[in-house]
C-alpha cells in the first residue's frame, strides 16, 4: 500500500512541474513575441524630432556660432592684426559691412581700441601708417607706438546731421584719429599740436600723406568738424581723392 502511493504521488509531482514548465515556456514565447522591435529611423524622422539621439548634431561644428578668427595676416596683409567678425547688418539703408574685420595693430603700431571696418580700409590705414605716419614721426620721442582712435564703425549720418547721407563710418570705411602715441609716453594731439608746436611738422606731413592713400582725407581747417582729428575713408570720388 505505501509503494503504491509514493508511486502515486511521484506522477503527481511530475505532471505537476511539467505544467508549470509550459506555462513558463509558454509565457517566455509570449513576452519575446510583443517584444517591441528596434525604432528605425526612416529618412531621419526621429532623428528630427529628438536631435539628442544624434551625437553628430551636437557635435557638428558648422552649426556653432561663428566667433571672430583672430590674425596676424589680417586682410593678407603682413603686420596687420585683429579679426575677422562676423557680417554687421544694420535696419537702417546704407549701414552695415558685409565682410568686416577688428584692427588691433598696423605693422607694430597699436590701436587704442579696436576699429572695424572692410578690407580696403584696413589695407589703406596699413599704407598711411607705414609711408605716412612713421616716416613723419622718425625718432621723436623714441618712435611712434600707438594710433588714437576716435571713431570707427558706427551707423550714423555725415557730420551728426539729421537727414544727411549715411556717413561712411556706417559703411565701415572710415576711421577717425586724433593722436599719435608715442614710445616716451607722449603724444602729437591733432587738437593741440596742429600748430605752434614742436609736433605740427609731422602732423601735417602725415596729414598730406593721406591724400591719395584714402580717398577722402580732412583735418583741422578743412570743414569746422574736425578740428580734433583726422578724418580718413575709402569713399571714391568722381573728381579723385578729396583732400583737406
Amino acid at each position: 500500500m505505501s509503494r503504491v502511493l509514493i508511486a502515486s504521488l511521484g506522477i503527481v509531482v511530475l505532471v505537476l512541474a511539467g505544467c508549470s514548465s509550459n506555462r513558463s515556456a509558454d509565457r517566455s514565447s509570449r513576452a519575446v513575441a510583443y517584444s517591441p522591435a528596434p525604432q528605425q529611423d526612416r529618412g531621419g524622422l526621429l532623428s528630427r524630432l529628438n536631435p539628442f539621439q544624434n551625437a553628430s548634431f551636437r557635435s557638428n561644428p558648422s552649426r556653432a556660432v561663428t566667433s571672430p578668427r583672430p590674425s596676424d595676416r589680417l586682410c593678407g596683409i603682413r603686420g596687420l592684426k585683429g579679426e575677422v567678425i562676423p557680417p554687421i547688418t544694420s535696419s537702417v539703408a546704407g549701414c552695415g559691412v558685409a565682410a568686416p574685420v577688428r584692427v588691433r595693430e598696423v605693422d607694430g603700431v597699436t590701436l587704442s581700441q579696436g576699429a572695424i571696418m572692410d578690407c580696403e580700409t584696413a589695407a589703406a590705414l596699413h599704407r598711411w601708417v607705414r609711408r605716412g605716419v612713421k616716416p613723419a614721426v622718425g625718432r621723436s620721442g623714441g618712435g611712434v607706438t600707438g594710433l588714437r582712435v576716435a571713431a570707427h564703425y558706427v551707423c550714423r549720418p555725415r557730420n551728426h546731421r539729421a537727414g544727411a547721407r549715411v556717413s561712411e563710418h556706417g559703411r565701415g570705411r572710415a576711421i577717425d584719429i586724433s593722436a599719435i602715441q608715442l614710445a616716451d609716453g607722449s603724444e602729437m594731439s591733432v587738437l593741440r599740436d596742429w600748430q605752434d608746436s614742436p609736433h605740427a611738422r609731422a602732423l601735417q606731413q602725415m596729414h598730406r600723406a593721406a591724400c591719395g592713400t584714402f580717398g577722402t582725407t580732412l583735418g583741422p581747417g578743412s570743414d569746422g568738424m574736425h578740428e580734433d582729428h583726422f578724418h580718413y575713408d575709402t569713399a571714391r570720388h568722381r573728381n579723385g581723392p578729396y583732400c583737406r
